[in-house]
């Protein structure tokens, strides 16, 4: 016997879509946030910090709906710091390694916490 709860829409969606969704809008919003903060400041650290938090919030969302979304959907949505982490040769030696790096390590995290409540909301429907 189901509940008669309304689903989220994203249910409806791949976890995989989801994840490229939040990779472009995280994208133009470091952009644009970037392009608005340059002149004040001459790091892009503001930026970079928005864009980690916009990626951790999608991180959590979508892999607390899919919890065996947790392999790939940190990693598409950080595709972009990823991509600019190996294709940049001074990266590790730059001040900006370490808003990138951390909002990677802060995607992991929510990702883990988020596929361990969608756990546990699953096992509650399945038992119910």
């Amino acid at each position: 016997m189901e509940t008669k709860q309304k689903k989220s829409f994203f249910t409806k969606i791949t976890s995989w879509l989801l994840a490229v969704l939040i990779f472009i809008v995280a994208a133009i919003v470091l952009f644009i946030s970037d392009s608005i903060m340059t002149p004040h400041s001459e790091t892009g650290l503001i930026s970079h910090i928005i864009n980690d938090l916009i990626i951790a919030a999608g991180c959590f969302f979508i892999v607390r709906e899919n919890p065996k979304s947790i392999w790939y959907v940190p990693l598409i949505c950080n595709a972009l710091s990823i991509l600019a982490s190996i294709a940049e040769p001074n990266f590790w030696k730059s001040i900006m390694c370490i808003p990138i790096c951390g909002g990677w390590v802060l995607s992991l995290i929510v990702s883990i916490i988020a596929a361990q409540q969608g756990k546990r909301t699953q096992k509650k429907y399945i038992e119910a």
